[in-house]
């Protein structure tokens, strides 16, 4: 039981990063999820500037220890999105161009969302 409740944990973890990556985009369609989505993409950004690890991370491997796997090291990122996103190689400098980058797109994503509904509303 402990092993299903740690593959829920990823399940979750991995949705929770592609709704900081991309929330911004469901943001256009459904404005009110903005709520939900600017603490979460703010809390995505603070874990990927800082190096702090995810509450869920922990969560996993406690909950994979108690099913008699091993745990491990790192985070959730390094283990399971590292070997399969990023490429060989990558710095620290690209880390931080690629956090960039998500704000920036974020930011772009919210600067039309905002103008679509007070400015257009207005003219």
């Amino acid at each position: 039981m402990y092993l299903l409740f740690a593959d829920a944990v990823i399940i979750v973890h991995f949705l929770f990063i592609v709704f900081v990556v991309a929330g911004g985009f469901i943001v256009l369609f459904h404005p009110r999820l903005a709520w939900a989505h600017v603490p979460a993409a703010l809390w995505g950004a603070a874990i990927e500037f800082t190096g702090w690890i995810c509450p869920l991370t922990p969560l996993e491997n406690s909950l994979r220890r108690l099913a008699g796997e091993a745990a491990y090291r790192g985070d959730f990122i390094a283990h399971y999105l590292v070997p399969v996103i990023y490429p060989p190689g990558l710095t620290a400098a690209m880390q931080y161009v690629l956090g960039i980058l998500v704000i920036a797109v974020n930011l772009a994503v919210y600067t039309f969302v905002l103008y679509r509904r007070y400015f257009r509303k207005a003219a």
